[in-house]
């Protein structure tokens, strides 16, 4: 299985960043390979340029046709997404998520913004036709903080994380697999028919 993971946060240390991380590295130890990727990765002339040729921007775009998920971070900017993550999605093809299952994730100051990840997110990643999007998790500040050793989460998010992740884990492994047109001819081709 293949995953890509995006954080969304244009800061260098950020808790959305941090979930994820904890999530990627979840994924890893149960054998699913990444491809990593921070919104601080595409060059900001590109984005604001709407720059489609961009060579991150490309290779964002294969690595997710080839992907069975992907796992989206953002912190919460007035009860929204991210401008730069908005940004980097609006550059991607209109089918960049076909048969795609996707986890979002979100951070923010309060538990007031609980929804921006179904009012604000979640409404981009249907857009981009992904195929099942999960629940997602989301985090207030008081819920995550850094520490000498890394990001630490409360014990009820980090139940919520894991029980959200073996959800995303499952779905994967249960999506149906999109039938290659040639795959599909061989299929008719070998098909008996009768009346």
């Amino acid at each position: 299985m293949q995953v890509v993971t995006l954080a969304g946060s244009p800061g260098a240390r950020s808790r959305s960043t941090g979930v994820l991380d904890l999530a990627a590295n979840w994924l890893q130890t149960r054998g699913v390979e990444l491809s990593r990727w921070r919104i601080r990765d595409f060059p900001a002339a590109d984005l604001i340029g709407a720059r489609f040729d961009s060579p991150p921007v490309v290779e964002l775009i294969a690595q997710l046709q080839a992907a069975d998920g992907l796992v989206i971070a953002t912190p919460v900017y007035k009860a929204s997404l991210a401008g730069a993550l908005k940004t980097l999605l609006d550059l991607l093809p209109e089918r960049a998520l076909t048969h795609k299952v996707v986890l979002p994730l979100a951070t923010a100051g309060s538990s007031g913004h609980l929804l921006a990840i179904d009012y604000a997110l979640k409404p981009v990643l249907s857009a981009l036709k992904a195929q099942e999007i999960l629940n997602g998790v989301f985090a207030d500040d008081s819920q995550v903080s850094y520490t000498e050793t890394g990001v630490a989460l409360t014990p009820a998010l980090e139940q919520r994380l894991h029980e959200s992740l073996e959800q995303f884990h499952a779905a994967l492994v249960r999506r149906p697999q999109p039938l290659t047109p040639e795959l599909l001819a061989d299929r008719i081709g070998q098909a008996r028919w009768g009346i």
